[in-house]
């Protein structure tokens, strides 16, 4: 083995280490799950994210102590990613293992090798149809054995330990519900079969039984979610088979699956098939591989770069007092960079800022949280910013920010997906779908006390409108837990003049929260606040706070289900 086979040997050796390693975590889950253990589902799920680095770093150290010449000479890495490329050839998850090469090789090279003779700046292996040792997926076939039995196989076969509550009620359930789905003059084809994938999915308190309808060409979700009753029976909670179900279960505001997968294309490519307007991007974030998502997204960026003429601008809405928030128009996100310093009354600096983020990403989003992509170095063509924006960079992010040649680095942002301000969609909306909004923000304000989350600033400019109608809150700099605050009643004042006051005239320490003072930031417009109050005056009252508080530390968090109360099902 010449040394540069050993070099492209080592990398792969450290994927390969990592993968391993994920794998053992996430298939963990099922043990978790049979246990009723959340809190160690929730603690492996936060080893899971902090894997990727370690092994990197592990992969580096070896690359500089064996094989100096590796961090010293740039112009090899060409002949070390041929040899990587040939030791991919059968690789199940290759896709990765080019990524896990890019990150060992980004901290070895300077950023002007970042092209693809030395990097897999574009794929080179297609995993399309990899299969691996067993199958992805298990098929079921209703014409010839019985929708019922089927769904009986379909319930048993995951291996599930502990026994169903009332397993024959559940199958009735669930063939009543698939009918029920079925449109008018539906008509099963020769073809027809159910096809589910061979890992169930663990998030929360659920496992997800994960599969697809197929009658001719039609295709579409048939998604089983199974809990727990107090007893640890397990039950069926409903079926989902639309594919507006399945987005908000694979959402970018929820916290990341366990699923233990042999070949990641194939699952990710299983899920596009019932969730076509999802990208490659979202699956493989929302299946814990953060870094994969994040190599795909910048492809897609710099594709999407290649084929548009707008230019970067800075996003609509009220401007933020800790980022920078701009966009490019025509592609649906936005980035966002800490400003070098923060206007009064923000008293935060930059690192504090930046455990907020690392906090929402290791914490259960419940629906109401955007993910973000963390990224460092980010280059922008300088001629695609508009001057107006650029003038902004300069004025207010100088230290996160540098020219070379004809584009712009970014050395630190994150990037979420671009939604609609909150105060704008309400100014805008209709009125009942302003009513429909208006209950959605509170029942996210609810979600977040529930998941142990403070928003802090609960000004409408930090909550979102997804595209499904969902409100989502993603401004997280002054975020904190439930349990370090101190909810408090407004202490009684001695005079109007008091009222009147700029600042508070009694003493407020650093954790101190009054609620009464919410309802101004809730719903600045009159109309509007009326309509919020209507249905949640608690949430002006520290009862609430205090309540939700207090459930948390007895160890009582509410469930939060990513689908409606009204598709659950009744078991008895």
């Amino acid at each position: 083995m010449t040394e540069i086979q050993a070099i492209a040997r080592t990398i792969l050796d450290g994927f390969d280490k990592h993968y391993r390693l994920f794998r053992e975590i996430s298939a963990g889950a099922r043990k978790h799950f049979e246990n009723r253990d959340w809190e160690g589902l929730g603690r492996d799920s936060s080893r899971r994210i902090l894997m990727y680095e370690q092994r990197v770093t592990e992969a580096v150290e070896a690359l500089q102590h064996k094989f100096p010449r590796a961090a010293t000479d740039n112009e090899i890495w060409p002949e070390i990613k041929l040899a990587y490329v040939g030791l991919l050839l059968d690789h199940l998850q290759a896709e990765c293992a080019e990524t896990f090469y890019n990150s060992v090789a980004c901290r070895v090279l300077h950023r002007r090798y970042y092209s693809n003779d030395y990097i897999f700046w574009r794929p080179t292996l297609n995993t399309d149809h990899l299969e691996g040792s067993k199958e992805t997926y298990h098929c079921y076939y209703p014409p010839a054995e019985g929708l019922r039995r089927c769904l009986l196989k379909i319930l048993t076969d995951q291996g599930l330990k502990q026994p169903f509550e009332n397993l024959r009620g559940d199958v009735r359930r669930l063939e009543r519900a698939l009918q029920k789905a079925h449109p008018r003059h539906w008509k099963a084809m020769p073809s027809y079969q159910l096809q589910m994938l061979t890992s169930p999915f663990y998030r929360n308190k659920a496992a997800y039984l994960v599969g697809r309808e197929i009658n001719a060409e039609r295709s579409r979700p048939f998604i089983i979610p199974i809990l727990q009753n107090d007893d640890g029976e397990l039950y069926v909670d409903t079926l989902l088979t639309r594919r507006k179900e399945a987005s908000i279960l694979f959402s970018f505001t929820r916290a990341y699956f366990m699923t233990d997968m042999e070949v990641p294309s194939a699952y990710v490519s299983f899920l596009l098939s019932i969730m076509p307007t999802k990208s490659r991007v979202d699956l493989y974030a929302i299946l814990g591989l953060q870094k994969q998502a994040k190599t795909l997204f910048y492809r897609v960026m710099q594709h999407h770069l290649s084929h548009s003429r707008d230019d970067f601008k800075i996003a609509p809405g009220i401007p933020g007092t800790v980022m920078l928030v701009f966009t490019l128009p025509s592609f649906p996100y936005v980035i966002k960079i800490i400003k070098d310093r923060f206007e009064p009354p923000k008293v935060t600096n930059r690192e504090h800022v930046r455990e907020r983020y690392t906090l929402v990403k290791f914490h259960d989003r419940v629906g109401r949280m955007a993910d973000t992509l963390e990224y460092s170095n980010v280059a922008i063509p300088l001629g695609r910013i508009d001057p107006s924006l650029m003038r902004e960079l300069e004025a207010t992010v100088e230290g996160s920010i540098e020219k070379d040649g004809d584009h712009l680095v970014i050395r630190h942002c994150y990037i979420e997906r671009r939604m609609t301000p909150l105060n704008e969609y309400l100014a805008a909306a209709p009125v009942d779908k302003r009513q429909k909004v208006i209950d959605d923000f509170a029942a996210a304000i609810r979600d977040l006390a529930g998941a142990n989350i403070f928003p802090g600033d609960m000004m409408q400019k930090n909550f979102g409108v997804t595209r499904l109608e969902r409100v989502v809150f993603y401004d997280y700099d002054e975020i904190d837990y439930m349990t370090d605050c101190n909810f408090r009643n407004l202490p009684p004042t001695d005079s109007y003049f008091d009222d009147l006051a700029d600042e508070p005239v009694y003493s407020v320490q650093e954790h101190d929260v009054f609620p009464e003072t919410f309802a101004n930031f809730f719903c600045p417009n009159p109309a509007q606040r009326s309509l919020f109050m209507s249905k949640n005056a608690d949430l002006v009252e520290p009862g609430f706070w205090r309540e939700t508080q207090q459930k948390i530390r007895d160890g009582k968090r509410p469930d939060v289900y990513p689908y409606p109360a009204k598709v659950r099902f009744r078991r008895r």
